[in-house]
């Protein structure tokens, strides 16, 4: 027993005597080297930054998106669509059905409009990302990784997003596009 207790002791201290060292990836070079410049196709690889936040789109703007994007349901001969469009926190400012529009189309444009708000990006790279195994993006609370939430930028700030539903998913990306595209220059 006084072996055992010796023997605990002895381990502890020399774990505690020990320098802390962690493991580099393999992928990594040693600190004394110096990184390798980064190819063409590699920097072209990190995304953008997320646009910062603006001013939140007001009713008339909202109502402006809304007309455009109803105007283009019309030119490209979609199904009706819903219409929704949110300030930068998610929180709805404009709603708008078509006659004969699905009743699940109302939430599922909330939500792709909010998923376009809260991320700063479009539903799309949800669906892309989803599409190319990243299983991961499930997880995420609040995203929806279906086309059709498009970010309303003004200046350069996210002031919005806008998401549309009640076509096919491109039909309601082009629909959502149009109406962003309305209020920003």
């Amino acid at each position: 027993m006084i072996v055992r207790i010796a023997f605990a002791i002895a381990a502890s201290a020399a774990i505690v005597a020990a320098p802390a060292q962690a493991q580099a990836p393999a992928s990594q070079a040693p600190a004394s080297q110096a990184p390798a410049a980064q190819s063409p196709a590699a920097q072209a690889a990190v995304p953008a930054a997320p646009p910062q936040y603006g001013v939140p789109i007001g009713l008339e703007n909202s109502r402006k998106a809304a007309a455009a994007a109803i105007a283009e349901v019309a030119k490209i001969g979609a199904n009706p669509m819903a219409i929704a469009i949110v300030d930068p926190g998610g929180y709805l400012v404009y709603f708008e059905r078509m006659d004969n529009t699905q009743y699940a189309s109302g939430r599922i444009a909330i939500e792709k409009a909010r998923s376009a708000a809260l991320f700063r990006r479009p539903s799309k790279a949800f669906e892309d990302a989803l599409a190319g195994g990243r299983n991961a993006i499930l997880a995420l609370h609040g995203a929806m990784p279906i086309e059709g939430g498009v970010p309303i930028i003004a200046g350069g700030k996210l002031i919005g997003a806008i998401g549309a539903s009640g076509g096919t998913s491109q039909q309601d990306g082009v629909v959502a596009g149009a109406g962003a595209k309305a209020v920003s220059p």
